[in-house]
């Protein structure tokens, strides 16, 4: 398989407008951040407009950023939302950058 690069297809509109929608509805809802050796594990509350939020944010961010894998995970019983977003070397610092320009709050990267 060839490797895809580390970099998202969208232009700077694009980008700006997914920022200011629907990035901007999931860092609401962003309950934590846990990072990984390949990338990040996102925490959401459950819930029916999380997981519709949640499965729009992969159908459009697989499009435009080919090289990543993603995760979702529904805990039993209720439980919270998991979304672990993964994939070559370099998608950890790709992530950082993006949740910070995204106005996220510096998190620690264990």
């Amino acid at each position: 398989m060839t490797e895809l690069p580390v970099a998202c297809a969208l232009s700077d509109r694009e980008l700006a407008e997914r920022r200011g929608g629907l990035l901007s509805e999931l860092r609401r809802h962003r309950q934590e951040a846990r990072w990984l050796s390949d990338g990040v594990a996102l925490r959401f509350p459950p819930g029916p407009s999380v997981i519709a939020c949640l499965t729009e944010f992969i159908r459009l961010e697989s499009q435009c950023c080919p090289f990543l894998r993603f995760r979702l995970t529904v805990e039993p019983g209720g439980g919270p939302l998991w979304l672990e977003l993964t994939g070559p070397a370099g998608t950890r610092d790709f992530l950082a950058g993006e949740l910070e320009a995204t106005g996220e709050p510096p998190t620690a990267k264990a």
